[in-house]
């Protein structure tokens, strides 16, 4: 009796293998349905009207655009709605726009795009042999825009040697913002330049030209600093305007003055020591017609 009770509840036979495999791939065939349908119920859903961009908000301190104009001649360029509208390229084409240096872009529920401006500051005029002239703006990055717009602001010339490198501009925007205040109280920098070789040069608002010599931007800062220090007493003994400088000596520099010369024909032009100016051999006025040379030793 026990025997037969026992065989009554036998355990039921294992599913067959071709029938797992049957239930899965039905399975799996459900989900890849249902997925289906919900991505073409979601991009359905993401064409409706009202998800089409109904604005785009301008933001940004802009002196050079108008926003109505920005926005006239991006928009337009701009395809797709709220849900599949490209942020990179909206991006891009912004940042085409003249003038515009960096533009970010974000959606705002439910249809719209807010866009965020930042412009060029110009800084300097760029200019080397290679190209045309361009601008450097405040983070030393050269871009392209009408030079007419900055005519009035008399920004100074970076004169670049052939073949700049890429953080060219940037070098020599700093050195510029080095050597301003240090050279103000001989006059505003016209033109910065940088050689082949190395060598710095300046030419100011008022003529006068200064080689700076070759060196790191410490290095040519405190030669400078130096001459602007040690040139008024020079100037003390023959007051007449500075035309040109030389600091390339290894322990002085040679100048020339306006209208007076310190050298006869053909003299070698002498040094002046640092850091005293030591009175010159003989000193005479230059003719009307204004020959300029002066340098003491």
């Amino acid at each position: 009796m026990q025997a037969a009770a026992l065989n009554s509840f036998s355990a039921p036979e294992e599913t067959p293998q071709d029938v797992l495999w049957m239930n899965a791939a039905a399975s799996a065939l459900l989900v890849v349905a249902i997925g289906l349908l919900l991505a073409a119920g979601v991009t359905k859903l993401t064409r409706l009207p009202y998800f089409n961009l109904q604005k785009v908000q301008l933001e940004g301190d802009l002196e050079r655009n108008n926003l109505a104009t920005v926005r006239a001649n991006v928009v337009p360029r701009m395809h797709g709605g709220f849900f599949n509208v490209n942020l990179n390229r909206s991006r891009e084409i912004f940042e085409s726009v003249p003038w515009v240096r960096k533009a970010v872009v974000r959606r705002v529920w439910p249809n719209e795009l807010r866009v965020v401006l930042e412009e060029h500051r110009p800084a300097a005029y760029w200019h080397h042999e290679d190209s045309e002239d361009e601008l450097v703006n405040t983070y030393g990055e050269v871009f392209d825009a009408n030079l007419g717009d900055v005519e009035d602001e008399h920004l100074p010339t970076l004169e670049a040697p052939l073949n700049p490198s890429a953080g060219e501009a940037k070098a020599m925007l700093d050195m510029l913002q080095r050597l301003k205040p240090v050279l103000a109280p001989l006059g505003e920098i016209d033109t910065l330049k940088l050689t082949e070789r190395g060598s710095w040069s300046v030419e100011l608002d008022n003529d006068a030209t200064i080689e700076l010599g070759r060196g790191g931007p410490e290095e040519v800062q405190a030669r400078v600093d130096r001459f602007v220090r040690t040139l008024p007493e020079l100037q003390r003994q023959y007051p007449a305007p500075l035309a040109h400088a030389d600091l390339r000596y290894p322990e002085g520099y040679a100048v020339k003055l306006r209208g007076l010369t310190t050298l006869q024909d053909g003299q070698k032009a002498p040094v002046i020591k640092k850091p005293v100016v030591a009175k010159p051999v003989a000193a005479h006025n230059a003719p009307a017609n204004n020959k300029p040379s002066s340098s003491t030793r």
